[in-house]
């Protein structure tokens, strides 16, 4: 199977059962994408497909062959950080870490999202583009837990990165 992931192509001999959350960790050695529950209900494992946000553990890798990949890895790098990477670091969006990787790809894939004027169950109107509220931003990033509780510096966050491309 070949993919390209972060921009860099890759040919893998894998199981065609593999999840797209363990070729990246088992065979690619990508373990920033984490794996938490692997039933798709933490969104540790949330990476960009495509620039699309899904989680990783409930999708098979040939399912996604040619795909673009994109992982924590791919957005950013210690020496040249990400803007969400550096708005986590700023506002103290993080305790534990471990669901740092997938909440940034997830925000990544949100604010596309809302850009591209996608409403969410919250959005008051379906005809005109949604602002990004706290309650926009919020139940946009629902579907990635923080154990850690730091969902108010996570909104914080994400408000500061959208607010500083305006």
């Amino acid at each position: 199977m070949r993919f390209i992931v972060n921009n860099t192509p890759y040919e893998v001999n894998a199981d065609v059962r593999t999840s797209l959350l363990d070729l990246l960790r088992e065979h690619l050695g990508l373990t920033g994408t984490k794996k938490g529950c692997d039933h798709g209900q933490c969104g540790a494992c949330t990476i960009l497909v495509n620039g699309r946000r899904i989680n990783s553990c409930l999708t098979l890798a040939v399912m996604h062959e040619g795909d673009a990949i994109t992982t924590i890895e791919g957005l950013g790098a210690p020496e040249a950080l990400h803007s969400l990477q550096q708005a986590f670091v700023r506002h103290d969006a993080f305790q534990c870490g471990y669901c740092t990787p997938g909440q940034i790809c997830s925000a990544v894939g949100m604010i596309d999202e809302v850009a591209r004027g996608w409403p969410s169950h919250v959005s008051p109107e379906l005809d005109h583009p949604p602002g990004l509220t706290d309650s926009e931003i919020r139940e946009r990033m629902s579907g990635n837990l923080c154990r850690c509780s730091a969902y108010p510096n996570i909104v914080d966050a994400i408000r500061d990165v959208v607010e500083s491309r305006q």
